[in-house]
């Protein structure tokens, strides 16, 4: 197990504490002197907002004070200091395709002008469910406004269609803000997730969890037949990255059948694998399918598809089921506006061509970061899922999702996102994830590459 160093230990991660100190003072006067507008706005008090920000993690960046963004095109965002930045967090997965594709400004000014929502279907709407179950293989399909919605109300159908009330999380998993998922592992016993704000019911009633990889754990977890789903990433993404170990999936899912368990796959990030995900790549077979985020090119939309068994279930269940909410859907779900840009996002944006451009520039990064950190001997490693990619503050590779939270470096990772950002590179602030879009150059991911090599040449000398 790795564990998280405090910056007041001798080394974190094979940096000396005193330098890594060092530099983060420095690089902070830096990006303060270059940004008096931005420092501007964050002295001018406050402004409305709780914390200040619309969101209160906008926040967790590491720099003195928020960027404040003036506008973004393709792979590069300018903040209201007129200084751009090549963009590799795009949105955390939100602009995984670029910003503001053409195919979907297009689409999303032809809609403006016809009305935004209708609670009604539109003919983009009707295009897209065909789409859908081309692209991903399952032949039903839903839409909903956030993963983290379509995530609850598939895991509500599971639980109708099995008559169970357990689902099973997979330590570290990350699922949107789906409450039965806040579950962790803490000595081998299950509890609520430390950080949760304001929960007063005990989660680990209806919520079993086992490690990622770990084939007998889960066959003890499904012994009891009493889980109506197992909801995972195929790849452990948002806690550092943790692939799966050969022949894992293909016993997740023998397992899940076996114990009459329906599996869902949720695809938010991981979609960073090909044009069907990672489902598609490899060949995997769910009963539940979600993907959000990037599915409408920055509109807030996503989708979850389940199978034919699901569907003939649900329909007795609708049909003998009493009047009145079910509680599965919201108002704004497939709004018309949506609903067009993910039509565009799957016909014109989605494409096998920018898969391929994704996946070339990602192998590139890959090789490049992995370089760097070889010549410096630091005892770090950098994995990838697509145009995925992540340095890991740890040796690796990492076997499953304690080991992964363990492998976090805070100070050290924020540092180094600092010195990233300094030197025109931004990427996901939660953790140290880039994505390639296929708007992302060649000379931007050299430029990244060069930015990590000067960060981490100055922390380890």
């Amino acid at each position: 197990m790795y564990r998280s160093d405090s910056v007041d230990a001798a080394k974190v991660r094979g940096v000396d504490s005193g330098r890594l100190q060092s530099f983060v003072a420095s690089e902070r006067v830096v990006f303060s002197r270059v940004r008096p507008r931005s420092a501007q706005c964050q002295a001018q008090g406050p402004n409305g907002y709780y914390a200040d920000a619309p969101m209160h993690w906008m926040l967790d960046w590491p720099t003195p004070f928020p960027l404040v963004i003036a506008n973004a095109s393709n792979a590069t965002l300018t903040d209201i200091d007129g200084i751009s930045l090549a963009d590799f967090c795009l949105g955390d997965t939100g602009s995984m395709f670029g910003h503001s594709p053409a195919p979907v400004v297009r689409a999303i000014e032809r809609q403006v002008r016809r009305g935004l929502t209708y609670m009604l279907p539109t003919p983009e709407a009707l295009a897209v469910g065909p789409l859908l179950r081309e692209r991903f293989g399952l032949p039903y399909w839903q839409v909903a406004t956030t993963a983290s919605d379509a995530n609850r109300f598939a895991l509500r159908v599971a639980r109708a269609v099995t008559g169970r009330a357990k689902i099973l999380v997979m330590q570290g998993c990350y699922h949107g803000a789906v409450d039965e998922t806040y579950v962790a592992l803490d000595q081998g016993k299950p509890v609520n997730r430390a950080g949760l704000v304001g929960q007063t019911v005990d989660l680990t009633a209806d919520t079993k969890i086992v490690e990622f990889n770990d084939v007998q754990g889960l066959t003890r977890a499904l012994a009891d037949r009493d889980v109506a789903c197992v909801i995972t990433e195929p790849v452990l993404t948002n806690c550092s990255m943790v692939l799966p170990a050969p022949g894992y999936h293909q016993a997740l899912r023998q397992l899940t059948r076996e114990a009459g368990t329906l599996l869902l796959i949720d695809e938010t990030h991981t979609i960073s694998t090909g044009p069907g995900g990672y489902t598609r790549a490899f060949q995997l077979q769910p009963d539940l399918f979600v993907l959000g985020k990037p599915i409408a090119g920055g509109i807030a939309a996503s989708v979850w598809g389940f199978t034919d068994h699901v569907a003939a279930r649900w329909d007795e269940i609708r049909q003998s089921k009493a009047d009145g909410h079910s509680g599965i859907g919201t108002t704004l779900s497939a709004n018309a506006l949506a609903m067009a840009a993910m039509q565009a996002v799957l016909t014109e944006v989605m494409t096998d061509e920018a898969y391929a451009h994704m996946e070339r520039l990602a192998v590139r990064l890959e090789a490049g970061l992995s370089g760097v950190i070889d010549r410096y001997h630091a005892p770090w490693h950098v994995a990838r899922v697509g145009a995925r990619i992540e340095f890991i503050c740890a040796p690796g590779p990492l076997k499953n999702g304690s080991e992964a939270l363990h492998a976090h470096a805070p100070a050290l990772e924020q540092a180094i996102h600092l010195g990233l950002v300094n030197r025109g590179c931004l990427i996901a602030p939660f953790h140290n994830m880039m994505l390639i879009c296929p708007a992302t150059t060649a000379v931007q991911v050299d430029t990244l590459i060069a930015a990590f090599s000067d960060v981490v040449g100055q922390l380890i000398a």
